[in-house]
């Protein structure tokens, strides 16, 4: 993943914020915009988990591969 100019980047998520928006508003968009980085680097580093290690974590059913059964989660 390229670095990213923080400074940059930050202006741009303040300015496609609505001109209502709150400090929450921008805190949420930051935390957003790390946590989708942090999630890239994982994947891109191989730190990754079987969606079906994940249902079996969480008790979720298997699911097939035909699209009648992937309209319904979990």
């Amino acid at each position: 993943m390229e670095k990213t100019n923080i400074k940059e980047e930050a202006k741009r998520l303040i300015d496609e914020l609505p001109d209502n928006s709150t400090w929450d508003d921008l805190m949420y968009s930051i935390y957003v915009r790390q946590m989708v980085e942090a999630g890239i680097a994982d994947s891109e580093n191989g730190k990754v988990t079987a969606v079906e290690d994940v249902r079996k974590k969480f008790s979720f059913p298997s699911v097939g591969c035909n699209a009648a059964s992937r309209s319904r989660f979990p």
